[in-house]
């Protein structure tokens, strides 16, 4: 009996023991990688899982990659932001494809990368297209408010986006750093422009015959429950519809914005860009427009090859931050 209790005793030891070096240090507790978490492989430096803000008890990350050539100065940044509809997604997008094939060379250019994490505007969750933008211009916010310490300067600020994170990288471009504000203690960051690229991103919500590909007569609205939510006045439609509109923000002296959309696109049709091009015509904006032929969403190839191929499309895409760098 004696021989038991002892055993039973270490036994018990040896459990609280190993509880307690599983405890993790909390000051010190690196960030947990999320299950579908995908990264960059640079074989440089980087900060992974790095929270930028909190909404309603729920952290929203960024990872931040840095150049693999050492910088004798504060770096530039280019701040990615996802497609999926505005309700589905995920940063770790930039890892894979075609994205991976940009950022890693533009990472060797001489540019930090910034993909970050948004609220989702998914049914009845109170989320909405404008939270989208807003979770993004606080990214960069508070990249610009940790600039010193993150090594990047907020004076060269990009922005890369496809479809629904094409539109919010249209929005980041166009909007000045005090509109659209979010989180307080974020609000006061200063930061400037440098350059966007738009992969089939919409520029305008109000004039919905552009989403209208084959200007059928049955056409309905798709994202208007994503803009409005379920609180908004009848009365607020308009206002917001136009400010999720990034070509309500378009001026003279707006930053240089490349537009790249396929001919084929049913889901954010060329129109888009015809129509950005016509307004930065106008008033002599510096818009770039790259339409490539037979292809749909996401480069898809319709009925013949696409026109300039991807890796056209990857090339002027890197080689357009570079130009404005």
């Amino acid at each position: 009996m004696k021989n038991h209790a002892i055993t039973a005793l270490v036994l018990a030891v040896v459990a609280t023991s190993g509880l307690m070096a599983q405890e993790p240090d909390r000051q010190n507790k690196p960030s947990r990688k999320p299950s579908q978490a995908k990264y960059l492989e640079t074989g440089g430096e980087r900060k992974l899982e790095v929270v930028y803000k909190n909404v309603s008890g729920r952290d929203l990350s960024l990872d931040l990659y840095y150049p693999t050539e050492k910088c004798s100065e504060k770096c530039p940044v280019i701040v990615f932001t996802h497609g999926g509809g505005w309700a589905a997604g995920n940063r770790y997008k930039a890892a894979s494809g075609s994205f991976e094939k940009v950022f890693q060379r533009l990472i060797k250019a001489g540019f930090a990368v910034a993909p970050v994490t948004y609220r989702l505007a998914r049914k009845d969750s109170g989320v909405t297209m404008r939270d989208c933008v807003i979770d993004c211009k606080d990214a960069i916010r508070y990249l610009a408010k940790n600039s010193e310490s993150l090594g990047i300067d907020p004076n060269r600020i990009c922005v890369m986006g496809d479809s629904a994170g094409g539109h919010i990288t249209q929005m980041l471009l166009l909007a000045s750093p005090e509109q659209l504000p979010g989180d307080e203690e974020l609000a006061s960051a200063s930061y400037t422009m440098l350059a966007g690229v738009s992969w089939y991103g919409p520029c305008d919500f109000e004039k919905m015959d552009l989403f209208n590909h084959d200007d059928r007569a049955d056409f309905r609205d798709r994202f208007g429950p994503r803009i409005l939510g379920s609180d908004t006045e009848p009365s607020d439609k308009l206002k917001r519809y136009r400010e999720v509109s990034p070509i309500n923000y378009l001026s003279k002296d707006s930053p240089p914005l490349l537009m790249i959309q396929g001919d084929k696109d049913t889901t954010i049709p060329v129109k888009h860009a015809y129509y950005m091009q016509q307004k930065a015509d106008a008033i002599q904006a510096p818009v770039e427009v790259m339409i490539i032929n037979n292809a749909g969403h996401n480069w898809r190839k319709v009925v013949a090859d696409i026109t300039p191929s991807r890796d056209a499309i990857i090339d002027r895409t890197v080689q357009f931050f570079v130009e404005h760098l």
